[in-house]
């Protein structure tokens, strides 16, 4: 089963700030550089925790939901900020933090796969989740090596 249409498009929009981020950075404009690797680094921590804004969601929505998933609901908000951890003591940085964003992004799709699996999510779940976490995952762990 397909998507509705508008989350379909605008969850494809929400990688747009991602490509124009690493189209920058492959810009080779040294001047731009630090400020998309700064906002793909942000975007992403702000997509990760809506995830968890999500699951959180489908928690509440539910009479009796796992409770694993309130759980997994907080891990990828205290992630996202565990990630700047670097930045704010002066280690290497955005470089790692990206690349953790970008793994944390793919394994979000395994709570997702859960989620459907014991369909407390609409049947189309999945089609939706798999591009977007993929495509934000993949694109920031090209920020992060690149």
């Amino acid at each position: 089963m397909n998507p509705p249409q508008l989350p379909r498009w605008l969850g494809l929009a929400g990688l747009l700030p991602q490509i124009a981020a690493v189209a920058a950075v492959l810009s080779g404009d040294g001047a731009l550089r630090f400020s998309a690797l700064s906002m793909g680094y942000a975007y992403a921590a702000l997509i990760l925790s809506f995830l968890g804004g999500l699951w959180w969601g489908v928690a509440a929505s539910h009479e009796r939901p796992p409770e694993w998933l309130w759980v997994a609901a907080i891990v990828p908000s205290l992630f996202a900020l565990a990630s700047a951890v670097p930045w704010a003591v002066g280690e290497p940085w955005p470089g790692p933090s990206l690349i953790l964003l970008g793994v944390a992004l793919i394994a979000a799709l395994g709570v997702d796969h859960l989620l459907a699996r014991r369909g407390l999510v609409p049947a189309w779940w999945m089609r939706l989740r798999i591009p977007l976490s993929l495509g934000l995952g993949l694109l920031t762990l090209l920020l992060g090596i690149a």
